[in-house]
């Protein structure tokens, strides 16, 4: 075959078009995207918790993301995503700017779309989520909250350049559940019966309106009721003293109680939420703030690399809270001490 010169010069340039092809992309080519732009996805991640590991498939079923032009506050772009994909363990949300800084704001959860409501905003400051799932008592004003809350989570990274290069680049946003559970129950020192219909379990407190930056806003003081309350009894193992010395023998005896579970929002080091418990005559018997004692047992808990939660980290970190109340034998809390998540505290201070 006879070659022209034409067609021996295409054959030399070929190699030089190829590669001028592949560093015009720095010298790489992204087959999953097709081209050289620069491709987002963020990463959420729910790993502040007390197991330290990232729990983001299994307790978050929406999210709703912000990109927020961190120069203005301007809200750029936003997306709310639900569903199976959540689930996967390896999911990525697609984001669609333009490269610059962008700080990235995240209301998530069931609960931002249905116990709580974001505000419609454009700007980063207007993006404030409140407790919208409570109802007015008209004799004093006060709202109250009586259903199990849906979770709520918050997360945030500021300043995120998103980088003017082709590839693909994660950003990630780690999330703080800002939704409690709280269980209070309530034994009587001599084992008598508790029956719960003899009481009321409340927290009060002005914490349902959260800004863009998770801290607490002004908000109307808010009751909130058990929204489960019931009383039963429990076999308890104790020692059994009346073996001769010597030798050992344990018992089994009978403990009754009333147990309330409550669901809160967000708890913060210096809020106002104070544990309220009221006898079936309107009695206040037990008065507690409910962060201050809760932090009591925070001395149990580090991060993996052994340095102490702060008080606010362990406030966020953890989400389930217990409490066991003792009555004394005029029906009042006897205050020597109090049982927290399971540890026994002994109160020093009884003006509480």
């Amino acid at each position: 075959m006879k070659l022209t010169l034409t067609d021996i010069t295409l054959r030399l340039a070929a190699p030089l078009i190829a590669l001028a092809c592949l560093t015009g992309c720095n010298g790489l080519i992204y087959d999953d995207e097709g081209d050289c732009d620069p491709y987002y996805k963020v990463k959420f991640v729910y790993d502040t918790n007390l197991k330290f590991t990232d729990a983001f498939a299994a307790e978050v079923s929406e999210v709703t993301l912000y990109v927020v032009d961190s120069s203005t506050g301007e809200i750029v772009w936003q997306r709310h995503e639900e569903g199976e994909a959540l689930r996967s363990g390896n999911y990525l949300m697609d984001v669609d700017v333009a490269p610059g800084r962008y700080d990235l704001i995240a209301w998530c959860g069931e609960g931002h779309t249905s116990s709580f409501t974001v505000t419609d905003a454009t700007v980063r400051e207007g993006l404030a989520c409140k407790l919208t799932d409570r109802e007015a008592a008209p004799e004093d004003g006060e709202a109250h909250v009586r259903n199990e809350l849906r979770r709520l989570f918050h997360g945030k990274s500021d300043n995120v350049e998103f980088e003017d290069e082709q590839g693909v680049h994660i950003k990630t946003v780690r999330l703080i559940k800002d939704t409690n559970d709280l269980h209070i129950m309530l034994q009587h020192l001599s084992g008598e019966d508790v029956d719960h219909r003899d009481f009321t379990f409340t927290v009060t407190g002005t914490n349902g309106h959260m800004d863009w930056d998770n801290s607490l806003l002004p908000d109307d003081k808010l009751t909130y009721f058990a929204h489960s309350i019931y009383s039963g009894t429990a076999g308890v193992e104790v020692p059994d003293y009346t073996k001769p010395e010597g030798e050992e023998g344990r018992a089994i005896t009978q403990v009754s109680a009333a147990v309330g579970h409550l669901s809160l929002s967000r708890l913060m080091v210096d809020d106002d939420l104070y544990v309220k418990i009221h006898n079936k005559e309107g009695e206040q018997i037990v008065s507690v703030p409910l962060s201050e004692y809760a932090l009591l047992v925070r001395g149990k808990y580090k991060h993996p690399d052994g340095t102490e939660l702060t008080p606010q980290e362990y406030l966020d970190y953890q989400d389930d809270y217990s409490m066991v109340f003792f009555l004394d034998e005029n029906g009042r809390w006897s205050k020597t001490h109090i049982y927290i998540n399971s540890w026994r505290v002994v109160l020093q201070n009884t003006d509480l």
